[in-house]
């Protein structure tokens, strides 16, 4: 990708924002989504088009063989009362972050809700954000992603999209990319800090624009990808 027409075209974006917001509002209108993201990249999406969390998965990340594990039976694990442990005992030896963060349990699936400060308030913002998902009972109105910032790896994205759920879309990294699927997108740039994984769920959301059309995805479940 030449990373000058990147840059140039992330600018125009910025200028022309509230036309570009207000056409993909248009495309959206009342859709009634639900996002599953294992990182912050699915809050952004609600934050963008001003619509209620209706999602638990918001300022947390998860472990792609959680992630994994999660989504294979999903109603399941949704069904079970949020516990806590202490962070420094995560199965998992990547460090996302070292300071404190309440690290929650779904049975057997680590939640790490990186962005809060304490348990009661992860645990209580979890549950009322869970109920108003349970109303959405069509899992067509599921939108599920995943990517590398979690160190998920090749077989997690492909039993990912092995899962029976009708809307799926994950990033990798270009250069790990092994498998070809049409929701399976190779991501060009890299995260500041993990060099071989796409930029963090924030990062990750502001070049989304570059390689599928989202407003498009929302509205009709279908991958329109841009020629960038």
């Amino acid at each position: 990708m030449n990373f000058i027409r990147t840059y140039i075209l992330r600018k125009i974006r910025v200028l022309q924002k509230k036309s570009i917001l207000k056409k993909e509002l248009e495309i959206i209108k009342d859709k009634n989504y639900v996002i599953i993201s294992d990182n912050c990249w699915g809050a952004e999406i609600y934050q963008r088009y001003g619509k209620p969390y209706n999602t638990p998965f918001v300022g947390l990340g998860i472990y792609g063989d959680c992630f994994i594990k999660l989504l294979s039976d999903f109603d399941y694990y949704m069904g079970l009362e949020l516990t806590f442990k202490p962070q420094n005992e995560t199965k998992h030896p990547y460090t996302f972050k070292e300071a404190y963060y309440p690290m929650g349990l779904l049975g057997d699936v680590e939640i790490h809700f990186v962005h809060y400060n304490t348990e009661e308030d992860a645990k209580n913002r979890w549950e009322r954000r869970t109920k108003r998902m349970l109303e959405v009972t069509d899992k067509d109105d599921f939108f599920f992603k995943l990517c590398d910032d979690w160190k998920a790896e090749v077989n997690h994205f492909k039993q990912f999209h092995e899962l029976p759920f009708k809307n799926k879309l994950s990033f990798i990294a270009d250069t790990k990319k092994e498998f070809d699927h049409p929701a399976h997108i190779a991501v060009y740039e890299r995260h500041r800090t993990h060099k071989t994984h796409v930029p963090n769920g924030v990062g990750l959301f502001k070049i989304t624009f570059l390689y599928f059309d989202l407003a498009h995805w929302l509205s009709t479940s279908k991958i329109k990808r841009t020629k960038y």
